[in-house]
């Protein structure tokens, strides 16, 4: 088990790409330790570093392990959120409290792995898919959604993607699904296309984990073989 730290971080960027998202880089005089896929706590107020643990939430760490500096997307839909994007600017400190979670240490099958995201529930992918460790992944598949084109701001990290048996080229094994042109995400198709053989990553709204999810096991599909990113 990973050991939980406590970080003082820094805001070193605040950005607004859409009205209701947002995303944040944060520093620290610690190197970050952690790997792709983990998440970590993030508290506004004052801490001393020592006593109980103030209010915080969780968010999917969407850097890499070897960036210098934590990059976490998150949209003002909640009281602690609003918070965030009314009090995160530049140089503001935070508390930062990481590594948690499991998503890619559990064993799994590594050929033919399907990747689901819907909306932000990209950002935990993203950690991997530009680590190194991203190249023990033969002919993985990924299947995004998001709610238009213009939602989809994740496009230079998805110019990194690492994959040696891709050529580096992310359209050969991304598949885009836009809302309001192709309408939502469709688990039949991703099922039809890969069917049991695969293990399937799910990340995104609770309610489309849960009917994937289900939808999966219906189909015959171990649960051993069915990973999905819902901590909060």
């Amino acid at each position: 088990m990973a050991i939980v730290r406590k970080y003082k971080a820094k805001v070193e960027q605040i950005k607004n790409p859409l009205p209701d998202i947002f995303t944040a880089t944060f520093s620290s005089d610690r190197k970050f330790q952690y790997l792709p896929g983990q998440f970590l706590h993030l508290a506004l107020d004052e801490y001393d570093g020592i006593s109980q643990w103030p209010e915080s939430r969780c968010f999917s760490m969407q850097s890499n392990p070897n960036e210098p500096r934590i990059s976490i997307t998150f949209s003002d839909k909640g009281k602690f959120t609003k918070r965030m994007a009314n009090e995160l600017d530049k140089g503001k400190e935070v508390w930062l409290k990481l590594p948690y979670g499991e998503l890619f240490t559990q064993p799994h099958n590594k050929a033919n792995t399907v990747f689901i995201a819907g909306g932000t529930g990209i950002t935990p992918y993203l950690s991997l898919f530009t680590h190194e460790s991203f190249n023990e992944y033969t002919n993985p598949h990924i299947y995004l959604g998001f709610r238009s084109e213009e939602y989809n701001i994740y496009k230079d990290e998805l110019r990194g993607i690492r994959n040696n048996s891709c050529n580096s080229s992310e359209t050969k094994f991304v598949k885009f699904v836009f809302e309001d042109t192709d309408g939502i995400i469709d688990i039949q198709s991703i099922f039809n296309e890969n069917s049991t053989n695969s293990d399937y990553f799910i990340s995104g709204p609770p309610l489309m984990i849960k009917s994937f999810r289900n939808f999966l096991l219906s189909k015959g599909l171990e649960g051993n073989k069915i990973r999905t990113d819902e901590w909060e």
